[in-house]
């Protein structure tokens, strides 16, 4: 694990405590020097603190599984006896592609090359890479102990068997891994996010609804749904044969609907002053609110991790 400060810090904790849930030796390394010995303290406490609360991943005791996490400032040391590398840092091009330059200089021909990244294709990712066969992108979901989903995106040069051993090692670890057939920007989930985002966007800034009431047609609404069931399931149930006869039915009002969308919004513009002060006076920005409903959020996707563990 490649971890750095900062969000992809969290990212990188997050993963080694995934990886040690399932078993497997974890070696952490940061290049600033005494952040992987910090995180390891970090991640300690993390694990102790779902332990009490029931929610540990895995067969091992907390401590068993902070014994299988170790750290290193040397790249080198890090990487010795790896089959699998999981990148975290931050989302700068030129950063991962000179990290994995340095890896592959470092690692055996076998050694699958994974990265992180939200928001990079892995053309792109591991443009400098010389065997980009072992390639590809295992993007997680922010925090990825909660919430389960990687999206395993392919270069155009993967091999179908790195595709096939990393989807079984996530599946082993206790995450849900989806296939992308081929690199996309935004892959698939943020894709489908900004779609929400966007339309969101749009209905409180032409005065159609509040902030306050978009977020709840998610978390009260579509969300309540979307927790178990995605929405080609969702529209498949929904009508007495299926799919096809859903799509008779309702194909028409939702193509009406589609066409009615507006431009892509302005998210940093004049416009959008009003939704971020109207958001801000639900939650202000400050660190101590945000802080306080990260923890809640957190506490919240703990237990619907546990819901639907036991569903």
């Amino acid at each position: 694990l490649l971890n750095l400060k900062s969000k992809y810090g969290l990212i990188g904790r997050s993963w080694a405590m995934v990886f040690a849930s399932g078993g497997y030796s974890v070696k952490i390394y940061d290049n600033q020097p005494g952040q992987s010995t910090k995180a390891i303290v970090e991640i300690k406490k993390q694990l102790q603190e779902l332990e009490d609360a029931q929610m540990l991943r895995g067969e091992a005791t907390a401590l068993q599984q902070v014994a299988l996490i170790s750290s290193y400032d040397d790249l080198s040391q890090a990487l010795e006896g790896a089959f699998f590398v999981q990148e975290c840092v931050f989302e700068q091009l030129e950063v991962k592609q000179s990290i994995f330059q340095d890896i592959e200089r470092l690692v055996g021909k076998d050694v699958i090359l994974s990265s992180s990244t939200s928001c990079l294709v892995p053309s792109n990712v591991f443009s400098k890479v010389q065997n980009r066969s072992r390639c590809l992108v295992s993007h997680p979901v922010n925090p990825p102990y909660y919430v389960k989903l990687v999206e395993l995106v392919p270069h155009p040069e993967t091999a179908p068997a790195v595709m096939d051993t990393t989807h079984t090692l996530m599946t082993k670890v206790g995450q849900a891994p989806v296939r992308l057939r081929k690199e996309i920007d935004g892959f698939a989930l943020n894709r489908v996010q900004a779609a929400i985002i966007a339309e969101s966007w749009r209905l409180v800034q032409d005065g159609i609804i509040s902030v306050k009431d978009i977020d709840l047609v998610m978390s009260e609404g579509l969300g309540m749904r979307y927790a178990f069931i995605g929405p080609m399931e969702t529209m498949h149930l929904n009508a007495p044969e299926g799919l096809e006869d859903y799509m008779k039915r309702y194909g028409p009002g939702i193509q009406r609907v589609l066409t009615s969308f507006g431009p892509v919004p302005d998210f940093c513009g004049e416009g959008s002053k009003g939704i971020i002060n109207e958001m801000c006076e639900l939650i202000p920005s400050d660190e101590q609110h945000l802080s306080a409903r990260k923890d809640r959020r957190d506490q919240l996707l703990m237990g619907l991790a546990k819901l639907k563990k036991d569903h």
